[in-house]
């Protein structure tokens, strides 16, 4: 969104680039194209908000996307990208995680520039006690998870430098490039008609109750349904028609390498770090799928951590620093999605969960929207629970 933030470095460096970005018509509002259908203006185009004006503009809405930055967000930008059902679930969420890992595939059939790396995922930054649990409980619940020794891990990933005695390998898991999907959606919700203006969204207008519009630069624009998939901005927008999301925006640091040959062949989460291969060669590494602290120094937490990585890996004095990234990243503060009307004409897709939840909030979101009823899953994760 408008006011989004993005920051990168290299060595000793440290630069903050505000995204916002003057008005950029590339449609009028709203989609004419299906006049029977209602009109729904999502704001934000990251992963969620791509997701939306896809399923909604696929199910013959007249979709209007707005971004006031470019398409593809601020904290997809910045995600570790993992696709999982891992522990500290409770089963309903589980529930709903393990169905959008299955709305990914069903995804990325419709949507072919979309590629999905199923590589599976090797853990034991837990202790083992829990790690055990873990096992136990999501093995229970159906999720494709099995303990393994040092030989195993070390046949699963042969450039670690340590392998564990005791891992967890989940062969189901996987990763994408989240501004490649996003922008795979955005292009595929525009093919079915869909609107995308670059534009800042200033507040929602609110006549009698009902949200029925926003206010931009150029002016105010109506739409049957508002959604705010807006990331890190949710609140101060929301707040702007009298509802109040609770939710933080704490910031990940992430840690680039530049290119290199093949060296992991899934998804590493060692107590050091949590880190994976791109599909360009690169490595991606922070702290957790989250990213790491940065603190008062983000240019020595980027050196740290590229220094574990270092020592995590075999070739690791092989590997070239590339950069850091830091995201701010939408947290509900429950933990846990909110979706689901907040008043009349406000709608609202906001979860930390993004990469994983992206398939399925589109899905499921659109279905309420258009008035077929609010999946059982999506049962705990109303607005109104904070309300209540």
């Amino acid at each position: 969104m408008s006011a989004g933030i993005f920051v990168w470095g290299l060595p000793g460096t440290r630069q903050i680039t505000h995204t916002a970005a003057p008005a950029c018509h590339e449609s009028n509002m709203p989609n004419q194209s299906m006049p029977d259908q209602p009109s729904i203006i999502v704001i934000g185009a990251g992963i969620i908000g791509a997701s939306l004006a896809y399923h909604l503009a696929k199910s013959g809405a007249r979709t209007t996307l707005i971004e006031g930055a470019e398409p593809g967000g601020i904290a997809t930008r910045n995600s570790w990208a993992w696709i999982n059902a891992s522990w500290g679930n409770p089963e309903p969420y589980f529930r709903l995680r393990r169905q959008s890992m299955a709305d990914w595939r069903r995804l990325a059939a419709e949507v072919p520039e979309i590629k999905v790396d199923w590589a599976g995922g090797l853990i034991w930054d837990l202790p083992r006690p829990e790690l055990e649990a873990y096992a136990a409980e999501h093995g229970s619940w159906g999720y494709g998870i099995r303990a393994v020794d040092g030989a195993e891990a070390l046949r699963l990933e042969p450039a670690l430098s340590a392998p564990p005695d005791f891992a967890l390998h989940v062969a189901e898991e996987g990763a994408v490039d989240p501004v490649a999907a996003a922008l795979a959606l955005v292009a595929a919700a525009r093919r079915y008609g869909a609107h995308l203006r670059r534009e800042r969204v200033l507040s929602l207008d609110v006549e009698g109750g009902r949200v029925t519009g926003i206010a931009t630069p150029s002016g105010r624009h109506r739409a049957d349904t508002i959604v705010i998939a807006a990331g890190a901005e949710t609140a101060t927008l929301a707040a702007t028609a009298d509802v109040t999301v609770p939710m933080s925006t704490p910031p990940g640091l992430l840690v680039a390498t530049r290119p290199h040959a093949k060296l992991l062949n899934g998804l590493v989460m060692s107590p050091l770090m949590h880190v994976r291969q791109l599909a360009d060669g690169s490595l991606l590494a922070g702290a957790d799928f989250g990213g790491s602290d940065p603190g008062r120094d983000a240019a020595a937490t980027a050196a740290a951590v590229f220094a574990g990585l270092q020592r995590l890996l075999k070739m690791g004095e092989a590997l070239v620093y590339d950069r850091y990234q830091i995201g701010y990243r939408p947290m509900p503060a429950d933990g846990f999605p909110i979706l689901g009307p907040a008043r009349p004409g406000l709608y609202l897709a906001m979860t930390h969960s993004g990469i994983t939840l992206a398939p399925i909030l589109g899905r499921f979101g659109t279905a309420e929207i258009l008035g077929a009823g609010r999946d059982p899953l999506l049962a705990p994760y109303s607005w109104d629970r904070f309300a209540a």
